[in-house]
């Protein structure tokens, strides 16, 4: 049997749903340790290893997630570091401290100079996924949040949260 994604509403339903077989979970599931469901498990490991941090920064689902968080993060009001603020908060829980804030404006600004230089490539970036991408945002900042959402997401803090 082969895996055929759905389209609209239906490719976003939850994991409940995910196609899986019994010795095998779905890569991206295996790239962090699930278990091969032959045998119970009461605990599972806490790894990170650069196999995570590539799903985490190219799968599809989540430049798409990184992305949508950046429109979030966007339509927040105030300045920009504020929106830093905001979109640090939503995913790790808790306010940057002053050289995590400057980390995120540096990298804000060195990839929206980026993307204002190479538009290709925030276009490439900003169509990634099926759902439809903000029309009213400026690319190049739009693009370069995209970038910022995606290391927010790929902070450890966020993917082992205890």
């Amino acid at each position: 049997q082969f895996y055929k994604p759905d389209s609209g509403d239906a490719l976003y339903r939850r994991s409940l749903y995910t196609f899986w077989k019994r010795t095998a979970p779905p890569p991206s599931l295996m790239a962090f340790d699930a278990p091969s469901r032959e045998t119970c498990v009461s605990r599972r490991a806490r790894t990170n290893t650069p196999m995570q941090a590539l799903v985490l920064m190219n799968d599809i689902q989540y430049v798409e997630a990184a992305r949508a968080l950046a429109d979030r993060i966007l339509s927040v009001g105030g300045d920009r570091e504020q929106q830093l603020r905001t979109g640090f908060l939503m995913c790790v829980s808790r306010q940057p401290t002053a050289a995590e804030m400057a980390i995120l404006l540096q990298t804000f600004e060195q990839h929206q100079q980026h993307y204002m230089n190479v538009s290709e490539a925030a276009d490439k970036l900003l169509a990634a996924g099926a759902s439809e991408r903000s029309a009213d945002r400026p690319v190049p900042e739009y693009a370069a949040m995209t970038m910022v959402a995606s290391l927010l997401l790929n902070l450890d803090e966020t993917v082992t949260r205890d």
